[in-house]
């Protein structure tokens, strides 16, 4: 069974996220990725069988930085469906449920909406 992965965001589109380089990726970058999970399964609903999400670590000249990725059973028509889907609807703001979530954490960039 061959995975095929879509980077998606560590964020709603619209909103900021942390930056390489700063005190606060090193503490926020993953939390803020974990809250966007759980708000595209708020969104979406849970993945189907044979696929799932993932934070991915990526490393760059400036320092580490972190961002949610589906991965999914290519071959799985449910799993693509439900991988494509998200990847094209993306949601552009943090609901309620995140804001709540990330202000719990001392989160500090400020929302767009």
């Amino acid at each position: 069974m061959y995975m095929e992965q879509l980077e998606l965001s560590p964020t709603p589109v619209a909103e900021d996220c942390t930056q390489v380089g700063t005190p606060e990726a090193y503490e926020f970058g993953a939390l803020e990725c974990r809250v966007f999970v759980e708000q595209l399964r708020r969104v979406f609903g849970d993945e189907p069988t044979g696929s799932y999400f993932k934070i991915a670590t990526n490393h760059h000249e400036f320092g580490t930085y972190h961002e949610v990725v589906i991965r999914f059973d290519e071959d799985n028509k449910a799993a693509s469906k439900y991988a494509y889907k998200i990847e094209g609807k993306l949601p552009q703001y943090w609901d309620e449920a995140a804001k709540s979530e990330l202000r719990e954490k001392n989160y500090p960039i400020k929302f767009k909406n």
